[in-house]
């Protein structure tokens, strides 16, 4: 009675336009409050242990850090130079710009860690210039939104930090590695129906008489963004710094690139900057504050164990159970993003991979993939959400172009899905 109040109460504070922070801490406080009910009163005091316990974690020092990246390099103006360079490789005729979107997408990935922020700086550059070579509004816009999905997949990512401090065995740098073969692949299943769906209406006529960027002045404009992924994967590779060390040294490297190489940040913009970063990143860190009384009460009071109960008494096994799992995460990935539903869910998914015995990485991934469908999957998608205001469209006019790029990142989550290795094989070969 006292699991089912406890979610309950939640859903019915989120759906009463509460934030997701306080419904959680709200409703792990009455939770432990009602089984302490013929105790002493002392036993509140779990609350704020655990509000302090939910944020006292190492990994978590990358996380605003990893958010003041993205600030960052989005006033750099690198994705504009990322995309100038990108063009001048694939060239200007038809379905080429939905292809430079979606790559540049991911490069981006490999820096910010946040799919709305990827789909705002890709959008705010892409949209427009998708616009002028005579591609529609709708369509750009579901290009750009799917795009941004891969980049909590592309390792830096906020989701697997996130993931990692909450199930043991999942290290961050293990995590990252294991993101980027399923990121890559997701991205390359969007470049097909993109190019397919662009060419077969006839969008881009207008791209072949636009001018071609020079690639060699390209190159240099964009290599000290295409260096950065670079300097943060390699640097954690080699030893040079942890994670959370990586992090500084990219917001670092982002602000050196800002201020002295393309001078688009003034000492007049830090200060934006560095507001904007911890405004984002407060709120993070009090929701995973809050969350942390939520996931005490989900585990004492021993919720999860019905749950699991229920789901294996269903017989599905294994793969069935994960079919299911796909299914319900891509449905909640609509409403929430991905850091909410890993606090939320995670309490009572952890079990559940303990008892089929999946591995916590390749899970970590999977459960990854199922919410980036989620995150431009209408009617409430997040990424989609932020693309259709740049464009100035309604989501229910992406609905006949989406539906393509859905179905390509659906088969390529199915393909980890069944074949495992694509995520473990490179943190195993890099002895993760």
């Amino acid at each position: 009675m006292i699991g089912f109040t406890l979610f309950a109460l939640f859903v019915v504070l989120m759906l009463a336009g509460v934030p997701i922070g306080a419904a959680l801490g709200l409703g792990g406080i009455v939770a432990i409050a009602w089984a302490n009910a013929d105790t002493q009163w002392w036993g509140l005091l779990a609350a704020p242990q655990n509000l302090q316990a939910g944020i006292a974690k190492y990994p978590l020092l990358a996380l605003p850090m990893f958010v003041l990246v993205g600030s960052v390099f989005d006033r750099a103006g690198v994705a504009q130079r990322m995309v100038d360079f990108a063009v001048a490789c694939v060239g200007r005729s038809p379905g080429m710009l939905p292809l430079v979107a979606i790559t540049v997408a991911m490069v981006l990935g490999g820096i910010s860690g946040s799919g709305p922020a990827n789909a705002a700086a890709v959008g705010g550059v892409m949209i427009a210039a998708m616009s002028r070579a005579g591609y529609p509004p709708a369509f750009s816009a579901s290009v750009v939104g799917a795009a941004a999905a891969t980049d909590i997949l592309i390792p830096p990512s906020i989701a697997f930090i996130v993931y990692s401090v909450n199930v043991p065995g999942a290290s961050v740098p293990a995590l990252f590695a294991a993101g980027m073969v399923p990121g890559v692949l997701a991205g390359l299943a969007l470049v097909l129906p993109a190019v397919w769906v662009s060419r077969r209406h006839g969008f881009g006529q207008a791209e072949a008489a636009l001018p071609r960027p020079p690639f060699w002045r390209s190159l240099r404009e964009a290599s000290w963004g295409l260096a950065a992924p670079v300097l943060i994967l390699g640097g954690m590779r080699v030893g040079w710094f942890t994670p959370t060390e990586a992090a500084a040294v990219a917001a670092a490297y982002g602000l050196l690139v800002g201020m002295l190489v393309h001078r688009t940040i003034g000492f007049g913009d830090l200060y934006e900057i560095f507001r904007d970063a911890t405004e984002t990143s407060a709120v993070i860190m009090i929701v995973l504050a809050l969350a942390g009384i939520f996931a005490y009460s989900v585990s004492t009071l021993g919720i999860a164990d019905p749950v699991v109960a229920w789901v294996t008494a269903l017989g599905l096994g294994s793969t069935g159970t994960l079919i299911l799992l796909f299914v319900v995460m891509t449905v909640l990935g609509m409403f929430l993003d991905g850091v909410s539903i890993f606090l939320v869910f995670l309490p009572l998914l952890y079990p559940l991979m303990l008892h089929f015995q999946w591995d916590p990485v390749w899970f970590g991934v999977l459960l990854t993939m199922k919410i980036a469908i989620g995150q431009f999957t209408p009617p409430l998608a997040v990424n989609l959400m932020v693309a259709c205001r740049l464009a100035n469209v309604r989501m229910e006019q992406t609905v006949p172009w989406v539906g393509w790029l859905l179905l390509s990142f659906v088969c390529a989550a199915l393909a980890v899905l069944f074949v495992p290795e694509l995520a473990l094989w490179l943190p195993r070969s890099l002895g993760y």
